[in-house]
């Protein structure tokens, strides 16, 4: 299954692909969408080179589904409502097009518990663990190493979920009496 991660950011997004067989993940690409190079009062340009980007990426590596960091809520809302202008450009795009793609969703928690294993962790220990999860030769850069821990994130709790819906699918047969569920 190949899975894209993704991390929203308004001047860099991250990105990072990787294909789980089971327990095993394997390396496919990672990199950041820049968007330096429109002017920065040009907010609609900036989210056009993140939509294009992200449909390019798509295009390119055909993931059977995504993982996108949702976004918090920073001591400045002016920058909150930014990054979450970039998050909704790169959502848009990951939904939209001639292959729309499945999209999860997690904290940046959830990445850190699952990856390294502490809520606190830096971004230097993501870098860290996901060099070691994914044999990578060197450390990768830290929009992308989020988005890549995105993608292991969600290989790790699809499997999860996955036997939790086949357990309730077996569990249905026994639904239902008189409102009750057994």
């Amino acid at each position: 299954m190949r899975i894209l991660g993704i991390d929203p950011g308004l001047q860099r997004t991250g990105f990072g692909v990787i294909e789980a067989d089971g327990p095993r993940l394997h390396y496919v690409a990672s990199g950041t969408i820049g968007t330096l190079e429109a002017p920065k009062g040009d907010l609609p340009g900036r989210l056009k080179i993140i939509f294009d980007g992200v449909q390019e990426v798509v295009a390119a590596y055909g993931p059977v589904c995504a993982a996108v960091e949702i976004v918090f809520v920073n001591v400045n809302p002016q920058s909150t409502l930014l990054l979450g202008q970039a998050r909704g450009a790169a959502l848009a795009a990951l939904v939209s097009g001639p292959h729309p793609v499945p999209v999860a969703e997690y904290t940046a928690l959830q990445l850190k518990k699952a990856i390294v294993g502490q809520g606190l962790a830096s971004k230097q220990q993501v870098q860290a663990m996901v060099q070691r999860l994914l044999a990578l030769p060197g450390l990768p850069g830290k929009d992308a190493a989020d988005a890549l821990g995105l993608a292991i994130t969600h290989a790790h709790a699809g499997a999860s979920i996955a036997a939790l819906g086949a357990s309730a699918l077996r569990r249905q047969h026994a639904q239902y009496r008189k409102g009750r569920v057994y």
